[in-house]
C-alpha cells in the first residue's frame, strides 16, 4: 500500500486528501479542508497567499497524524494567476493579484498593439479571456515594473509547492493557461514575450507532469517532525488533473465537464487543434498528462449559484445550495435566460440583481421571485452546456454518444439531469472529487505504481461510484423549443 498527500484549492475553497493505492484501489481521506477567496486591499483584488501557505503546513500536519509514511505530496490549483519572488531571498514580491482584479480591462494598451488577439490565438491556441495570465503580466509590469527586477515568478500551484521546499519550475498543464506557451514545443514563446516587453529571466523553467521535484524543506521536516517527503508536480491546474480522473468509457466518443466555479467542458486530443472557428467559438488548448490536449471551452459555473449565494446570505437569511435547488424545481422551466459568459457576471458582486437587469435589458421582463432568478442559472447552463457540446462535435468532427461529468458540480442532481435532458443523451456524474484523485494518480505515476493514464483511469472505474442521469423524451422536446432563443442570448 502507497499512501500520497493531495492538496486540492479551488476557487473558494481547498483541501487536503490523502489517497491510499492498494490493489489497484485508490481510497481517499480527507484531512484537512480550509476557505478561499479574494480579499481586496487598496481597491485591487489578491490572494491571501500567506495564509494559503499556512493551511498547507495545517493540512501536511493532520495527514502525517494519520497516515506518517507519505510517499508524495502533490498541489493542484485553478489556472493564470502567478507569484512573484526575490531571486536572492525568495521571498514573496507582493499578494498575488486575483485573476478577477479589473487591471486587465486595457488590453489595447497593454497587450494588443504588440500582439494582436488573433496573433495570440495563432500561437498560442488559447482563448482570449482578459484574465489569461498575459494580460495579468502586461498588466502588471505597466504598473509595477520594479517586481521584475531580479525576480522570478512562479504559476500558483508551483508558488505553493516552492513554499513547501520545491523547486523553482513551473509544471506544463499549469503553464499553458498563461497564454504565453507554444503548444507544439510546450515551451514559452519567446517571441510574444519579447514583443510585450517582459523580461526573459522571470520566466521559470516549465517540467512536466508526473516528475519529482524537490522535497519538503529541512525548516518544515524539523517543525513536523518528519523527514524529506517528495514533491511531485502533478496535473497542476486542476481541471488536467480533474480530466485525468474521467472514468472514460473504453469504446466509444466521450466528452467531459470539470464542474466548479467553472465548468470547463471538452475532449481530450493529442494535438492543438487551432482554427478560425476554434477561435471564434473561444475554444482553448491546454495542457494535459500523457501529451494529451484539453480541447475545451470556459463556461461560468457554480460561480453563479456561489455569488447568488453570498448575496442572499448577506442581504436575506441563510439559503443552502439544496434550498436553492429545491427553489429552481418550483419556478417556470425556461421563463427566463441568461448568457452565462456575459461579462456583467464576471467580477463579485450582487449576482441576482445582475440577473434581473440582464433579463430586462434582453426584454424579457421583470423577474418577480428568487426562485425564477436560481431556475434562470439552472435552464441557462444546460443550455449552454449543449450549445458548446454542439460547436465541439461541429470543429472535431465527432459524434458524441456520452458526457462525463466530474467534480463538485455532480453533487447537484438537478442540474446534471437537466443537462441530460437538454443534450438528449446520458450523463455520468461523478467522481466528486475528481481534482483531487487526478493529483493522487500522477503522483503514483511519478512513483512507477500506475503505468499510463489509460491504466489510472481503469483504477478510478475501479475505485468510485458514478450516477448516469438519463434523458426524459418529453423534457427534451421542450428544451429543443427553447434552444433558438437561448442561441441569440448567448451570441
Amino acid at each position: 500500500m502507497s499512501s500520497f498527500l493531495a492538496f486540492d484549492l479551488g476557487a473558494s475553497s481547498g483541501r487536503a486528501i490523502i489517497g491510499k493505492l492498494e490493489n489497484d484501489k485508490l481510497s481517499l481521506t480527507e484531512v484537512h479542508r480550509f476557505a478561499n477567496g479574494p480579499t481586496e486591499q487598496d481597491g485591487a483584488i489578491f490572494w491571501n497567499f500567506p495564509q494559503l501557505c499556512a493551511e498547507l503546513r495545517e493540512g501536511l500536519r493532520k495527514a502525517l497524524a494519520v497516515e506518517p509514511e507519505l510517499k508524495g505530496i502533490g498541489i493542484d490549483t485553478w489556472g493564470v494567476d502567478y507569484v512573484f519572488f526575490d531571486k536572492k531571498t525568495g521571498k514573496m514580491r507582493r499578494w498575488p493579484y486575483h485573476y478577477r482584479d479589473t487591471r486587465t480591462n486595457s488590453p489595447e494598451s497593454d497587450v494588443w498593439c504588440k500582439v494582436s488577439k488573433k496573433e495570440l490565438y495563432e500561437r498560442t491556441g488559447i482563448q482570449c479571456m482578459l484574465l489569461n495570465t498575459v494580460y495579468q503580466l502586461a498588466a502588471h509590469h505597466r504598473m509595477h515594473p520594479e517586481d521584475f527586477k531580479e525576480s522570478f515568478f512562479l504559476t500558483m500551484p508551483d508558488a505553493l509547492a516552492y513554499a513547501l521546499g520545491g523547486e523553482r519550475t513551473s509544471e506544463y498543464t499549469e503553464c499553458s493557461t498563461t497564454n504565453l506557451l507554444d503548444p507544439e514545443t510546450k515551451e514559452w514563446d519567446w517571441e510574444i514575450i519579447d514583443r510585450l516587453g517582459l523580461p526573459r529571466d522571470v520566466f521559470p523553467e516549465i517540467v512536466k507532469p508526473c516528475t519529482f521535484s524537490g522535497t519538503l524543506s529541512k525548516e518544515l521536516q524539523k517543525e513536523l517532525g518528519c523527514g524529506p517527503i517528495p514533491i511531485i508536480k502533478v496535473g497542476s491546474h486542476d481541471t488536467a488533473s480533474a480530466v485525468a480522473a474521467v472514468p472514460a468509457p473504453e469504446r466509444g466518443s466521450w466528452a467531459y465537464i470539470s464542474a466548479g466555479t467553472w465548468a470547463l467542458l471538452g475532449a481530450e486530443i493529442d494535438k492543438p487543434f487551432r482554427s478560425e472557428e476554434s477561435e471564434l467559438f473561444s475554444f482553448t488548448n491546454e495542457g494535459g498528462l500523457d501529451g494529451k490536449i484539453r480541447f475545451l471551452s470556459n463556461i461560468m459555473g457554480s460561480w453563479l449559484f456561489q455569488e447568488t449565494r453570498r448575496i442572499w446570505n448577506e442581504t436575506k437569511a441563510p439559503v443552502t445550495f439544496a434550498e436553492m435547488e429545491d427553489m429552481a424545481r418550483s419556478a417556470e422551466p425556461c421563463k427566463f435566460l441568461i448568457n452565462p459568459n456575459d461579462p456583467s457576471f464576471v467580477t463579485p458582486g450582487d449576482m441576482p440583481q445582475r440577473i434581473i437587469d440582464f433579463c430586462k435589458r434582453t426584454g424579457q421582463g421583470a423577474i418577480t421571485n428568487d426562485g425564477e432568478v436560481v431556475r434562470a442559472i439552472y435552464d441557462s447552463l444546460a443550455l449552454y452546456f449543449r450549445n458548446k457540446l454542439n460547436v465541439l462535435a461541429k470543429l472535431l468532427g465527432v459524434k458524441y454518444q456520452c458526457l462525463n461529468v466530474v467534480g463538485g458540480g455532480t453533487k447537484d442532481g438537478l442540474l446534471m439531469q437537466l443537462t441530460a435532458d437538454a443534450l438528449n443523451f446520458p450523463v455520468v456524474a461523478g467522481p466528486v472529487e475528481a481534482t483531487a484523485i487526478g493529483n493522487l494518480l500522477a503522483q503514483a505515476m511519478a512513483a512507477g505504481e500506475i503505468n499510463s493514464l489509460s491504466e489510472a483511469r481503469k483504477v478510478v472505474n475501479g475505485s468510485f461510484e458514478v450516477k448516469t442521469y438519463i434523458p426524459d423524451e418529453k423534457r427534451h422536446a421542450f428544451y429543443s423549443t427553447q434552444f433558438e432563443r437561448f442561441e441569440k442570448l448567448a451570441k
